[in-house]
């Protein structure tokens, strides 16, 4: 199965991040298949306009992605920029897009509403992410259920372009939704996200994510008083990382029932859990980081790979449009 996703590099990864999109990226490639996995840095532009905030957090992501497991050898993995065609083909699909399917997005109403500005990039975003899924076949996009309307989106584009060519000349995709990181709460109950400044970054040191840990947003319940697990920030996090340990999760829920266990005990939990967690990948990060340009080849090699099945792509889609190049 040919298997398409990007990562916007749009700060520095957090544990949100991989639990949401990470980890499902780097199973599916250690499962065998064919994986295209890209660094959205376009996409990024509709929000990140800093010249050096967008090298160092490309650079990051490519770093962080290779420390936690992305093998180069099995896995496509490449600067969403190095492969010119997909602008190419986003323009082809906006001239067979409705104004309004673009305008029925829920994840530009919901930035519209957050108060990003409502620029062209914002509005057109669905279409750049339908030409990034549909230039190399993709076959499976695996996505949070957030991003699900904008898989069908992609469908819908890749129907509508051989509607009007009358040739299957698109694949259209597969959303591969993962139910069980539907949320991942951050330090104030909300989603786990950059944009809230409420998240626990992957690669921060010890103590800073015991400190982030520490600041997760509790009530006022006194340490002796029974608690609802259920109902606690901390305990949703603390499910994620101790989902292969369901024994000491059933201990955790029973000491917040029974009282006596407090939510500092809890955070403590957490923090040694994500720093376990994430320890080799936190080590292999400080060697990758010192060898930039080992990191560059690897895009770079990702780019070339890329840019010939897009380019395969590019000339069915040309040749349909009875679009002509010269070169």
């Amino acid at each position: 199965m040919r298997v398409l996703s990007g990562v916007q590099p749009s700060g520095l990864l957090h544990i949100g991040n991989y639990f949401g999109a990470t980890r499902q990226h780097l199973r599916l490639q250690d499962e065998g298949h064919t994986c295209f996995y890209f660094i959205a840095n376009y996409h990024a532009l509709t929000s990140l306009q800093d010249k050096v905030q967008m090298e160092d957090a490309c650079m990051h992501v490519a770093t962080a992605y290779l420390a936690m497991g992305l093998d180069p050898e099995k896995s496509v993995f490449f600067f969403q920029s190095d492969v010119p065609q997909v602008t190419e083909l986003c323009w082809v699909l906006n001239c067979v897009c409705p104004v309004s399917l673009m305008e029925k997005a829920t994840t530009y109403k919901d930035k519209v509403a957050r108060g990003l500005a409502a620029n062209m990039g914002l509005l057109d975003y669905p279409v750049l992410q339908a030409a990034d899924i549909v230039i190399y076949d993709a076959e499976c996009v695996p996505v949070g259920a957030d991003q699900k309307q904008h898989v069908e989106m992609t469908r819908d584009l890749a129907g509508k372009f051989n509607n009007a060519y009358g040739r299957d000349v698109l694949a259209e995709p597969e959303p591969f939704i993962v139910p069980e990181v539907a949320v991942v709460p951050g330090l104030d109950g909300q989603k786990m996200s950059k944009s809230y400044d409420n998240t626990i970054e992957i690669f921060a040191t010890d103590k800073q994510t015991k400190k982030r840990c520490a600041a997760i947003v509790t009530d006022s319940t006194p340490l002796e008083a029974p608690k609802d697990p259920d109902a606690c920030n901390v305990f949703a996090l603390l499910k994620l990382f101790l989902e292969d340990r369901p024994g000491e999760l059933d201990e955790i829920a029973a000491g917040y029932r029974a009282g006596g266990y407090g939510y500092g005990q809890a955070k403590g939990r957490l923090a040694e859990l994500i720093n376990e967690r994430f320890a080799e990948a936190r080590q292999r990060y400080s060697e990758i980081e010192k060898r930039p340009d080992d990191v560059r080849d690897i895009l770079r090699e990702g780019g070339r790979r890329a840019r010939e099945v897009a380019e395969a792509t590019m000339q069915r889609v040309r040749e349909a449009c009875g679009i002509s190049t010269t070169y």
